[in-house]
């Protein structure tokens, strides 16, 4: 599996909704903010969200919002040094969250990225013994789905990959966070049978559903 620092928390997640502007391009001299939805999490499973950066872009900063002090928020980042965009990060950045503290009804978080011109990053200097250093052997395939209706959709890993885990999260584009109500009216069933992964949706309101394939290369 692709070796990953897990990076605890983000900086200054703020609770929302609140009038206070996020920090995801703070200290960037040129920085495109990139918001994504609210993510629905809750105390029984960490849920995960890939936000991208435009093309030719890379994750700078980042910030999120919440809709109660409960949730613990962090993001995937992979090795190597310095810390730093198109080192740590890349394109994207995978968000992972869950409530920890407090109930789970109506939690929901709502993750932002800073973005930077790629300029490529920094060089390691050579070992004096033939260790591996950490490198990228899995990758992430993203799907996104409109959630309304009563729907199946399916994915798997494109050739000579196969598939290593798959999570997916339902998430509502708003200005505020989603209503208990609303979180309830979206189902979502996941299941895999040969290396296909399915997912039965159904849902009374507007929202997306992500789902997120790990492949590894066969």
């Amino acid at each position: 599996m692709k070796r990953l620092l897990v990076l605890a928390a983000l900086a200054a997640a703020i609770v929302a909704p609140s009038a206070q502007a996020t920090n995801e391009c703070r200290g960037l001299n040129v920085c495109v903010p990139v918001a994504g939805p609210w993510v629905v999490t809750t105390s029984a499973t960490q849920s995960q969200y890939d936000l991208s950066c435009p093309p030719r872009f890379v994750v700078a900063g980042l910030d999120a919002e919440l809709s109660t002090r409960g949730i613990d928020i962090g993001f995937v980042g992979a090795m190597g040094a310095p810390v730093n965009p198109g080192i740590t990060t890349q394109r994207d950045a995978v968000f992972l969250g869950r409530v920890v503290r407090g109930s789970s009804a109506g939690a929901t978080f709502r993750p932002h990225v800073g973005c930077v011109p790629a300029a490529g990053g920094g060089q390691r200097a050579p070992t004096a013994y033939d260790a591996f250093a950490p490198g990228r052997p899995v990758d992430r395939r993203v799907h996104e789905f409109a959630a309304r209706g009563d729907h199946t959709v399916r994915a798997r890993c494109p050739r000579r990959e196969r598939l290593s885990a798959a999570t997916h999260a339902i998430g509502f584009f708003s200005s505020a966070p989603p209503s208990a109500a609303a979180i309830g009216a979206v189902h979502v069933e996941q299941s895999t049978h040969g290396g296909v992964v399915k997912l039965r949706i159904r849902s009374s309101v507007d929202a997306v559903v992500q789902l997120d394939l790990i492949c590894v290369a066969s």
